[in-house]
Parts: structure tokens; sequence; C-alpha cells
């Protein structure tokens, strides 16, 4: 009797499976690793690395709302620092005008973020390109003037303080904790993103981004789901804000510069565009980039000549890496992390074309 060969690789048969967010025992081992190691990662992190992972899950959720909207739903945003900035004055506000609990502080500052999102998000239906750039930018410096004009009028001239969010008796302060509520916030952020994508909003977004004539004409309400992407990006970045004032305990205009629009900017340009996993790697290596320049300055003989510098040098190398990533690595790295896997998928064979053909 002959013997029929086996199959090798992973072959998906249905819908379901396609559909699933973990579709193999690798990427379901590998899953549990990473969890392990991110959940063992503050027993053994001193507290500078705590509050640098805290900054990058903080990222992580704003970077993951603007890839929605500009990664997948082609739509561009030149306001982001604005509704940073806005989910934090709302927070300080209700919490110095009301005293109001974290519970209905972070619904408000969504809230607010989704009302922004309808606002700005009205010329997208007739405005393109750099015109709806410009369009975004004026959401920046409203919220920029509207946040300083509170704190200069209520007396909170070097800023608004906001006491820890509480628990019962129990007051959130320590590094561990915070690492772990921003954990969660970027896990959900990211499972949120997962689902919208596979379902008809996601897909919509995709059609629109491709090409915005032919998803008209396919029956896609343009207008409707343009609005709806501000809307959620818009939501889910104030939240980000009001997260960020409750960890920093401090809100000021000073900290929403329009250098925060250009670094989530860069985080889904360098992460790669249209893709989560960009908008995670992307946040985490603009986050953490600053301090390896500094590392790497300090490490310099007679570091103590450079340290007026680095500031200067920061911003530099910043714009630098940015022009690399776009002439020489469009995909992000994203694109690098595919091609690593593909290496390792098809070691040791490697493709070749076939004979005849040009490479």
């Amino acid at each position: 009797m002959s013997r029929q060969p086996r199959a090798s690789g992973y072959f998906r048969t249905g819908y379901e499976q396609d559909l699933a967010l973990i579709g193999t025992r690798l990427e379901r081992r590998s899953l549990g690793v990473f969890v392990i190691a991110l959940l063992a990662f503050p027993l053994i992190a001193s507290p500078f690395q705590l509050d640098l992972a805290c900054q990058v899950f903080l990222a992580c959720v704003g970077s993951l709302s603007l890839m929605l909207l500009t990664g997948y739903a082609g739509q561009i945003s030149l306001g982001h620092a604005g509704l940073i900035a806005a989910g934090a004055f709302t927070v300080g506000i209700l919490f110095r005008e009301t005293n109001a609990p974290f519970w209905i502080t972070l619904p408000a500052a969504a809230l607010v973020g989704a009302l922004l999102g309808v606002i700005f998000g009205l010329p997208s239906l007739r405005l393109r390109g750099l015109y709806l750039a410009v369009s975004t930018l004026a959401l920046h410096f409203v919220v920029i003037y509207l946040g300083g004009e509170y704190e200069s009028r209520r007396g909170f001239s070097t800023g608004i303080v906001v006491d820890p969010p509480r628990l019962g008796s129990v007051s959130i302060s320590d590094g561990r904790a915070w690492y772990f509520i921003l954990l969660a916030a970027a896990a959900a952020t990211l499972l949120v993103c997962l689902n919208l994508l596979r379902a008809r909003t996601g897909r919509a977004w995709r059609a629109i981004c491709a090409h915005e004539t032919v998803a008209e004409a396919l029956g896609i309400g343009i207008a409707g789901y343009k609005l709806l992407a501000f809307v959620i990006s818009s939501a889910v970045t104030a939240v980000a804000g009001a997260l960020f004032a409750y960890y920093r305990g401090f809100v000021s205009v000073e900290a929403f510069s329009l250098f925060l629009t250009i670094q989530y900017l860069a985080m889904v340009i360098i992460g790669g565009m249209g893709s989560l996993l960009g908008a995670l790697l992307g946040a985490t290596f603009v986050t953490i980039f600053p301090y390896i320049i500094e590392i790497g300055l300090l490490a310099l003989p007679g570091a103590q000549r450079y340290a007026s510098l680095l500031f200067a040098v920061n911003y530099a190398a910043f714009g630098l890496v940015m022009i690399l990533f776009l002439i020489f690595e469009p995909l992000g790295l994203v694109g690098i992390w595919r091609r690593i896997q593909s290496y390792f998928l098809l070691w040791p064979f490697r493709h070749r074309p076939a004979s005849g053909s040009r490479r």
C-alpha cells in the first residue's frame, strides 16, 4: 500500500481559522513566553526601568490609535498631541474643580476626545492630503490655547497637580502598580484595534485607504467610516492623555508641544505603516531612542562637554533616523522583523528565482 504524503506547514481550512488571533502552536508558545516575561519584569527591574516601560506602554496606546487613523483609514492627522492634551486637561480640570474620581474622569476624557474627533473629522469629508493635515493641525493650537488660558486664569501658572487615583482607601502611586495598569491599558487597546480591523469597519477603512473611489463604488459609506475613524482614534488618544496625567501627576501645556505629534508620526513611520505590530515596535523604539543617545554621549571621553549638546543631538539623531528609514526601509521595523522571520522559516533553503526570470 502506498502511503499518502503528510502535509507540511500550517494550513487554514476555514474562515474561523483565518480570523483567529492566535493560529499556530508556535504563536501560542511565543505569546506565553512573552506574557511571562512581561509579568516577571517588574520583579527584577529598577525604578528607572519601570518608568521607561510605563512610558513605552503609554506610547503604545497613542501610537495604536494613530495607526488606526493614518495607517489603516488613510487619514492624515497632525493634531495628536492636542488630543493627548485634551484628555490630560480633562482629568486635571475635573479633578481640580469637582474632585472627580478616575472612573468619571477617564470616560469623560474619552467623550471629549470623541467630540473633538467629530469636530475636526468633518473637514476630512471635503479635504485631503496637505489641506487635511493643516486643518487637523489647528486642533493642536486650539486645545493648547484653551489649556493655557485655564492654567493662567485659575492660577495654575506652573501646571495642574493631579493626585494619584484611589481604589477605596488605597492610593495608586507605586511604580509596579502603574506598570501593570498601563500594561493592561496597552493590551486592551491592542485587542480593541485587532477586533475593529477584523470587523466590517476595518475592511472598510482598508478599502478607503487603498482607493476611495473604488470603495465608494462598492457601496462603502465613505463619509461615515472616515468620521468613525476620527472619533475612535481621538477617543483612544484622549484616554492615553488621561492616563498620562494620572501617571505623571502633573498637567502643563509645555508637555504637549508640536514635537510630540512628530514623535507619534515617527512611531507609525519607523514602526511600519499599516501594521499594529509596527505601531508597537515604533512606540518602543521612539521612546527608548533618546536614552540610547544619552548613554552613547555620556560614554564618550570628556562627556561633560557634551551635556549641553544633548538636547540638540537628540533632535538631530531623531531626524536622521526618520530620513534613513524613509529612504532605506520604508516598511519600517515590521518589515525588518518579517524578513528575519521568513529567513528562519525558510532556513536552510533560500528563495531562488525560476530559471529565465529576472530578480
